[in-house]
């Protein structure tokens, strides 16, 4: 595209680190894919490359929207959008500085999660859409590694998105939307809330491979839910999940801990307790399975009545694989997220909840 006579570049990334050490500086960067006549030089102070023939890329975070704003381009590389948390107020903001040259262009490679923005972009009639999978490049992956890949998502969802770049967008039988997700997401939750909490599905074994432990923060204001946070994490300690669910609790001022009791019992309780926390802790006790617990707090969502304060990928992703035959491990973070809104918005029945 230089050689054509593109000579300013916005390259745009998840991170400014992400767009040195892959977009630049990775084995597939702009550095190691040049040939050594027409190498750029890379300025790290001024987050820029310069080339021989005058010209010039800048490196962008996608979390700061607002930097797009100034500059102007005829030409721009934007990487991993589908992970961009920000991505439609980036997008918005490159295309009104791309506005040199007589054609100018933005070139976008990511897996196509389904998101916001990769919606929008595959509707867009001027949108050119290629697709590789990741067999077409075995040539430079490590030995066995595709072959463990695909005997692992081979065939699911996951996989026909991660391996073979396909577009996968509410798989049939789940409980959760993404597009509702997308719909009613905010940038934050109101300044003054009517009650937040913090909201624990324990593990059991801290095992490597071992169930995430969920641990969600979620508030409500005039009867509408926020997803807050999400602090969970595989392979956790007792003591550490605790501590973790205990920070969270503190930091955002909550008026509990709703933790799950159905295993672990008291001892849940009691590792709450030691991390000195002066944060109320309440039991819960399931009294139905997870798809029929999820159910009620699923409605919230298509009811318009959830948002979600930021993004929460990981949390999203399992939500909206829960329900469906692409559904694998357990769903820890969703446990944890029904729990949250079940305490806060639930309505008629809902779980044994002990107070300690």
């Amino acid at each position: 595209m230089l050689a054509a006579g593109y000579r300013r570049v916005a390259l745009v990334g998840q991170s400014l680190a992400a767009v040195r050490e892959v977009m630049i500086e990775g084995p597939s960067g702009l550095l190691a894919t040049s040939s050594e006549i027409d190498r750029p030089v890379w300025q790290p102070s001024r987050h820029r490359l310069e080339w021989k023939n005058g010209a010039v890329a800048y490196a962008f975070s996608a979390e700061d929207p607002e930097s797009l704003r100034g500059p102007q381009f005829d030409l721009a590389w934007c990487d991993e959008a589908g992970a961009w948390g920000k991505g439609e107020a980036v997008w918005d903001n490159l295309q009104l500085a791309l506005r040199l040259g007589p054609c100018p262009l933005a070139m976008v490679t990511t897996t196509p999660r389904a998101t916001a923005l990769i919606r929008r972009l595959k509707t867009d009639p001027g949108t050119v859409e290629t697709r590789t999978a990741t067999a077409e490049n075995a040539a430079n992956l490590s030995p066995g590694f595709l072959g463990w890949m695909t005997a692992a998502y081979g065939g699911t969802a996951m996989g026909r998105q991660e391996l073979e770049g396909h577009f996968i967008d509410d798989p049939e039988g789940a409980l959760f939307l993404r597009s509702q997700i997308d719909a009613l997401r905010v940038a934050a939750p109101p300044v003054m809330l009517d009650d937040c909490i913090v909201a624990v599905d324990p593990c059991i074994s801290a095992r490597p491979g071992a169930d995430a432990c969920g641990i969600i923060l979620a508030g409500v204001k005039d009867g509408h839910g926020y997803v807050m946070g999400d602090a969970s994490a595989p392979g956790l300690a007792p003591h550490v999940w605790a501590g973790r669910a205990a920070a969270l609790a503190a930091a955002a001022g909550a008026s509990c801990i709703v933790a799950e009791a159905n295993q672990g019992g008291d001892m849940v309780a009691e590792m709450l307790r030691l991390t000195g926390t002066g944060v109320p802790v309440r039991l819960v006790t399931a009294r139905l399975g997870k798809r029929g617990r999820a159910g009620p707090v699923a409605a919230m969502y298509a009811q318009g009545r959830v948002s979600h304060a930021g993004h929460f990928d990981m949390l999203e992703d399992q939500m909206c694989r829960f329900g469906t035959a692409e559904a694998a491990g357990s769903p820890d973070r969703v446990d944890a997220l029904v729990w949250a809104l079940w305490a806060l918005m639930g309505e008629g029945q809902g779980p044994r909840v002990r107070v300690l």
